[in-house]
């Protein structure tokens, strides 16, 4: 199993990175987490004529703007999953009047609305809701013998370390810089990630969807790695096509 990570900022794109996304190459499936404008390069690592799943977490713009660039793909199929209201909001956001719906691209796509919990189809995965500004989904995925865990735009909450338990990979945002706490907007910090990992038990933390407007340079991402190292050794700082074998 193979993680990419295709965009990695928080609210925009910079010399840093594009906004939100994460590729996952499995036996029988790609799994793309989120739709930032990193997603455009998903094409540079999706060789194999498999089927592709795309998890949203929520609708902030910084998670779903990469979805006007589906045209582009030659896929062999898309299934986009998301909580309730997903349907509505895709066809919102992909309407005529502001690009390609989705009956309309090149390849059969379908938009799936799921609720919280346990579900084996298409992949075995679970969703809860963590804890943001507005309705956001987490997720684990158990898949050829590995976890990975999924909680972006959250505060620490009891959710994602039930999502996380004994994950082999726990990819955790970081939108705020060490020790910043914003309970009007919920994000994590370095040590919150951190903490979650050692909560959870996980093998290895990904830090990802640093904010734009704190991380500015590779040293934040740099120092923000080390303070949650102290707390947890196996954390990795992601970066725009970091990739990881589990």
């Amino acid at each position: 199993m193979k993680v990419t990570f295709l965009g990695t900022n928080g609210w925009y794109d910079t010399d840093c990175g594009n906004t939100i996304c994460t590729l996952i190459e499995t036996k029988k499936a790609y799994i793309i987490l989120d739709s930032g404008n990193g997603i455009h390069k998903a094409n540079k690592y999706i060789k194999k004529d498999l089927p592709i799943y795309l998890f949203l977490s929520h609708f902030h713009i910084d998670h779903i703007e990469g979805l006007h660039t589906l045209a582009k793909f030659k896929f062999k199929s898309l299934e986009i999953i998301g909580q309730t209201g997903t349907k509505t909001t895709i066809k919102e956001f992909l309407a005529p009047k502001y690009s390609i719906p989705v009956n309309k691209l090149p390849f059969p796509c379908k938009v799936t609305d799921v609720k919280e919990g346990w579900h084996r189809s298409p992949v075995k995965f679970r969703a809860l809701q963590l804890v943001h500004a507005s309705k956001c989904f987490g997720y684990r995925f158990e898949i050829d013998g590995k976890v990975i865990s999924y909680c972006t735009d959250t505060g620490y909450c009891k959710n994602s370390a039930e999502l996380s338990r004994n994950a082999d990979l726990l990819i955790s945002e970081c939108a705020l810089l060490s020790g910043q706490t914003y309970d009007f907007w919920p994000h994590m910090n370095p040590e919150l990630a951190a903490k979650l990992a050692i909560e959870s038990k996980a093998k290895i933390l990904a830090l990802t969807h640093f904010d734009a407007a704190l991380y500015t340079t590779p040293t934040k991402r740099d120092k923000a790695q080390a303070h949650a190292r102290r707390i947890f050794p196996e954390t990795i700082s992601a970066y725009d096509g970091l990739r990881i074998n589990l």
